[in-house]
């Protein structure tokens, strides 16, 4: 990988590799062993078929990122990528929120099908996006995802039938590209505040309270009554008026994105279509929004076209996203027993999860409601105001799992096995609430509970995999989580949402995916 015609872009690339490795893994590697990792995974990529000069040059551009540091330009970055992971909470949280009141007013058969499009739309979502944006820019995806749902969060208020709200949301949740921000930001970010990539999650939490809090005031106050027999259109406006407010909030996301912040293309993007100058003139432009100066020209770029060719078409940008997909990285995931029973056991808890979370969370306006009527006490104003109360638990919850996970005696396994028993336990006792304000408690301490949870979830499971793996692992993990999701409404719909049978389902999947991570066999917390 070293050129002869270009030592300081051989000292670049140690310095880059060096830092890297220091931040992805969490431990500090010798110059010289970061050197050999550089040379022997470039050497590995030309054996593969790789493309050995786009990975040479996606280096160096790393390392001028890491050069430049953080500034001002990526701090800005972080709050409008925090839009992208509001939106993609806000839109779920919504779903749910709306759920009741339309199905009075269109007098579903089977509400669930309203989150199962909305899902199913959410799975494809995630691959389109995590390719596409390889494909046509990340600045696009960009640009693009929250402006265009905003547009279908406020046709969603003029559907004309239950059919026509299902398909609007399920159009809309196809559209929803939080992989693109996650790409592009990394891209910009040193590897000294990759960190940040998890402190976004609190972007989620406060989605939620914004969510909830418009909620109460539209739809508790413009609603059919909870025990209403019949519900007009004229008489439940409030789900339409949310919806409104829901639509305008993420056009305002997409306006701060779009009018106030100027983003640049990702020069790792640009590189790969074979402008390494507009990619050079990128690095610069961040360096000089913060304040600093980058020593990057486009000779050290081309200087490694004299190894080879490097492929620029959509086929072989494709062929470059495939590679992380391959079996060989899935292999490696298995190389081991060990590392088989790791992998496993994560995907499994991801899994879990991700049908146990939305079973419960995403009906919960609707069990709330129905457990009024139980309790003497239904009223569209008070599960609406209480959803509010059990949004303000998520903020803190998220905060205070970046917290357990660094307390040695507990850790990373310790603050999952916990958080996550506790979340199913708590849903298990809300079963047994003789009053709404009893049922508010136990739900309070859920949502608490399993916001520590996924906290704890987002950080472990990117270091417990190797790093030339993380994508793959990452990938897997996440897959498993968003097809057993698409399960959790047909789950809802044939379990019956009038009896306690999904909250126990729910519960029993929380508490079996705690204990799994008991037995994790790795503790990531200090370590590589």
């Amino acid at each position: 990988m070293s050129h002869p015609d270009s030592i300081e872009l051989q000292s670049l690339l140690n310095s880059y590799d060096g830092n890297m490795n220091e931040s992805k893994d969490t431990d500090v590697r010798q110059d010289s062993s970061s050197s050999a990792m550089v040379n022997m995974e470039v050497s590995t990529a030309v054996l593969k078929g790789i493309d050995p000069v786009y990975e040479a040059k996606a280096n160096l551009l790393n390392a001028a990122i890491q050069e430049i540091g953080m500034g001002w330009y990526q701090w800005q970055m972080f709050v409008v990528v925090g839009f992208g992971w509001a939106s993609d909470n806000l839109w779920p949280v919504a779903t749910a929120l709306v759920l009741t009141p339309i199905a009075k007013e269109f007098s579903a058969s089977r509400p669930p099908l309203l989150t199962l499009a909305q899902n199913i739309g959410l799975l494809f979502g995630a691959i389109f996006w995590g390719f596409g944006c390889d494909v046509f820019g990340r600045r696009l995806a960009f640009n693009l995802t929250i402006g265009v749902t905003s547009v279908f969060g406020l046709l969603a208020a003029g559907s004309p039938s239950f059919a026509a709200i299902v398909k609007n949301l399920e159009s809309r949740a196809k559209l929803t590209g939080r992989q693109s921000d996650s790409a592009i930001f990394l891209e910009f970010l040193p590897g000294t505040h990759q960190y940040l990539l998890t402190i976004l999650s609190i972007f989620w939490a406060i989605a939620q309270f914004i969510s909830t809090a418009v909620a109460w005031p539209t739809i508790g106050y413009h609603s059919c009554a909870a025990d209403a027999t019949s519900c007009a259109r004229s008489e439940n406006f409030g789900w339409r008026y949310f919806m409104l407010a829901m639509g305008g909030m993420a056009f305002i996301m997409f306006a701060g994105r779009f009018v106030f912040f100027t983003l640049f293309e990702s020069p790792k993007y640009l590189m790969g279509k074979g402008k390494d100058e507009e990619a050079v003139k990128v690095v610069h432009e961040v360096a000089r929004r913060n304040g600093k100066t980058s020593n990057l020209t486009v000779e050290d770029l081309r200087a490694f076209d004299m190894d080879g060719h490097q492929g620029t078409d959509t086929t072989a940008i494709l062929a470059r996203k495939l590679e992380k997909l391959n079996f060989t990285h899935v292999r490696s995931l298995f190389a081991t027993r060990q590392l088989a029973y790791s992998t496993s056991l994560i995907t499994i808890i991801w899994a879990f999860i991700g049908l146990g979370f939305p079973l419960y969370n995403a009906f919960l306006p609707y069990i709330q409601e129905r457990k009024g009527a139980e309790f003497g006490d239904a009223s569209v104003r008070i599960t609406y105001r209480n959803l509010l109360v059990i949004a303000v638990l998520g903020i803190p919850g998220a905060l205070i799992g970046g917290v357990l996970v660094e307390m040695p005696r507990l850790g990373r396994k310790g603050a999952l096995a916990i958080s996550t028993t506790l979340t199913g336990v708590f849903l298990f006792a809300s079963t047994t609430a003789l009053t709404s304000n009893g049922l508010l408690g136990w739900n309070c301490a859920f949502s608490f509970m399993s916001n520590i949870m996924y906290a704890v979830l987002y950080g472990y499971t990117p270091e417990v995999f190797l790093t030339k793996d993380r994508g793959t692992g990452n990938a897997i993990t996440a897959s498993a989580n968003r097809i057993f999701g698409v399960m959790a409404p047909i789950i809802a719909m044939y379990g019956n949402l009038a009896t306690s049978a999904p909250v126990y389902v729910s519960g029993a999947l929380f508490i079996t995916a705690g204990l799994l991570a008991m037995i994790l066999p790795f503790e990531p917390i200090g370590k590589a």
